[in-house]
């Protein structure tokens, strides 16, 4: 998915906010995760490797019946970001401990972030199938009507 249209972008991006709006303050992010939020968005929403077109064709019909495919594409960035600020927080301690991140830890720190969350988003939506209190839950989250 190299081009993404304005509305699908829109929507992923509120879906994404108002998921971690429930948990962090969106708005006093400090700006470097700010920035990493936003580089780690952009990356996600292209999908240059087509994990998420993949997952997203390989749902079964029952599943992505239950949410627009943008709304999942925010939903999926959403856990990326929340899985991201844990383990900035994990990098953060073992910094303090002076231990030196490189260059290389930070790179494939993205790729593990964006495959685990789809990952755990696939589960989700597919458990959402035969639990509506989860499937309620998430088209919340994401701000459709439930």
């Amino acid at each position: 998915m190299s081009q993404v249209d304005t509305a699908y972008r829109e929507q992923a991006h509120t879906a994404a906010i108002n998921i971690c709006a429930a948990v962090l303050p969106m708005d006093k992010l400090p700006a470097g995760l700010k920035d990493a939020y936003d580089s780690l968005f952009e990356e996600l929403l292209v999908d240059k490797d087509a994990q998420f077109a993949e997952a997203w064709v390989n749902l079964p019909a029952s599943a992505s019946k239950l949410l627009p495919k943008s709304c999942f594409h925010g939903f999926y960035i959403a856990a990326a970001w929340l899985q991201l600020s844990m383990i900035g927080q994990r990098l953060a301690e073992q910094a303090e401990g002076e231990r030196s991140i490189d260059e290389q830890e930070y790179a494939g720190v993205y790729a593990r972030i964006a495959k685990e969350a789809l990952r755990e988003s696939v589960r989700k939506l597919k458990k959402a199938r035969t639990d509506r209190r989860l499937l309620n839950s998430m088209r919340q989250v994401v701000g459709l009507p439930q």
